[in-house]
């Protein structure tokens, strides 16, 4: 079991690594675009507006299954697991925390497979918080859409 742990434990040091490096990378390609659109707010339900969304969300997806085939290739280094394609389906289905059985990998290396499921949902949650900061990012601000922003009185000549 502490083998085990050890082994779950670098995976999920790897993963959250890569992970944030990835969300940085994204981050980054979004900020070049906002400094040579001056910053500007898009229209979401415009093509340049589908095109961010849809561009961050496929990055996000590839993220993930970069991790998830991480976890696939370990299981089946390990011997955990007996084929690539049935690691591939374990560790896609314990990452997504859908869990349907453990039957395919071994006893010995069930709580890995516990622990990617605890790893994949912090993940997600993380993309999910980064997507929507970069969608509102995006959506113009209610108020400045219907009528000019309020000053305040210390603002005031």
């Amino acid at each position: 079991m502490i083998l085990e742990l050890l082994i779950a434990t670098v995976m999920v040091l790897a993963t959250v690594a890569l992970h944030g490096v990835g969300l940085l990378v994204i981050a980054r390609v979004l900020h070049e675009r906002d400094l040579r659109r001056a910053g500007y707010r898009i229209s979401p339900f415009s093509l340049e507006g589908a095109v961010i969304a849809s561009g961050v969300a496929l990055a996000l997806l590839t993220l993930h299954g970069v991790e998830i085939w991480l976890y696939a290739f370990l299981f089946v280094t390990l011997d955990a697991i007996a084929t690539l394609p049935e690691a591939v389906y374990f560790s896609t289905i314990s990452y997504a925390t859908i869990g349907y059985s453990d039957a395919p990998i071994l006893e010995r290396w069930r709580l890995l497979g516990a622990i990617e499921g605890v790893n994949g949902t912090l993940l997600m949650g993380w993309s999910v918080a980064f997507f929507v900061t970069v969608m509102a990012r995006v959506l113009p601000h209610r108020r400045a859409s219907r009528r000019p922003a309020r000053r305040d009185r210390a603002d005031a000549p």
